[in-house]
């Protein structure tokens, strides 16, 4: 709207309820001040402006447009974190079904089960197998509660100090690619995160080479780092974008011919936005059709059990019930 830096930093600095974002852009206003560019500035703050930031804000002052890369990168982040806020509300249904559910079959276990095999006790009978396994299950699970809460948290901080180093985490991502079904899904995530900051660097004139150095740093994941990083070597040289794609085996055969018209016509940016595109909805579809599929088999898995205990329970009073008659 032609307003200057320095008055839209301290405008945008009097409306944020984030006090740390508050410090940032008052210290921002002052290094600008003191004679630094807006790149540089936003630099020292890694933290709170990724490479992608810095780069294209770096270029936008280089090409005297840095109101259009400022929308572009705008843009940018409204659609990945409306692409993030929709899987975390696709996954937290069944987070919550799965744990309301265990949560009955535990105090079924625990409390229901316990009860009745004390009144079973004062019949001398002999129990059905199957209500002899659910009372030893029960009887197990009261016993060693607090170690097996205990294991389970164990594991998982193992677990995750594992996952921290290098080849704990490198092993699990190439874990979750070879999952069957769910791993072309992890496979895509990660294509249409490269695609739409691809897109975004391309369209606002940053050179290829430096595109693919900043994707390597921002992928959210080390194999896909390592391949953007051979891709970034092929480039350098002299190699087709393409042949780089085809050569690292991890690209569909769609995304390699999108990327090879691209460069033959001059638009990859664009070929790069439809790649994204084409991967975010299919994304979405995944997940709609997951959640859609896990509620009913979760719900008859959990009340197939259920009912399996109740049965169990219920079946020395009808052994009862024909002595009796």
């Amino acid at each position: 709207a032609g307003v200057t830096i320095l008055m839209s930093l301290n405008i945008i600095a009097k409306q944020v309820a984030s006090k740390r974002l508050y410090e940032v852009l008052v210290n921002l206003t002052k290094n600008m001040e003191a004679g630094l560019s807006f790149h540089e500035a936003m630099g020292m703050y890694p933290k709170v402006f990724s490479d992608l930031w810095v780069n294209l804000v770096e270029s936008g002052e280089a090409s005297g447009n840095l109101a259009v890369v400022l929308s572009r990168l705008a843009a940018y982040l409204e659609k990945a974190a409306a692409f993030k806020s929709k899987v975390i509300s696709a996954l937290i249904y069944p987070a919550i079904l799965t744990f309301a559910g265990l949560a009955a079959l535990l105090f079924l276990s625990l409390k229901i089960i316990p009860t009745f095999a004390e009144i079973f006790k004062s019949f001398n009978i002999t129990l059905p197998l199957l209500t002899q396994i659910l009372v030893g299950i029960s009887t197990f699970l009261r016993a060693y509660l607090f170690l097996i809460v205990l294991a389970i948290g164990g594991s998982i901080f193992a677990f995750k100090k594992y996952v921290g180093t290098k080849t704990g985490r490198r092993s699990f991502e190439n874990f979750k690619f070879k999952l069957p079904v769910f791993g072309e899904f992890f496979l895509a995530l990660n294509i249409e995160r490269f695609s739409s900051e691809m897109s975004t660097l391309l369209e606002s004139g940053v050179p290829i080479l430096y595109s693919l150095e900043i994707s390597e740093r921002s992928v959210d994941n080390l194999i896909m780092a390592d391949i953007v990083c051979k891709i970034k070597e092929d480039v350098l040289e002299g190699k087709p974008l393409r042949e780089s794609l085809e050569k690292s085996g991890f690209f569909e055969p769609m995304v390699i011919q999108m990327v090879s018209i691209g460069e033959e016509i001059g638009e990859l940016p664009q070929m790069f936005k439809r790649i994204n595109s084409f991967y975010q909805e299919y994304c979405d579809t995944f997940l709609t059709r997951f959640v859609s599929m896990f509620e009913p088999i979760v719900l008859v898995f959990i009340g197939g059990v259920i009912g399996v205990m109740i049965i169990g329970m219920f079946l020395p009073i009808f052994e009862l019930s024909k002595i009796s008659g």
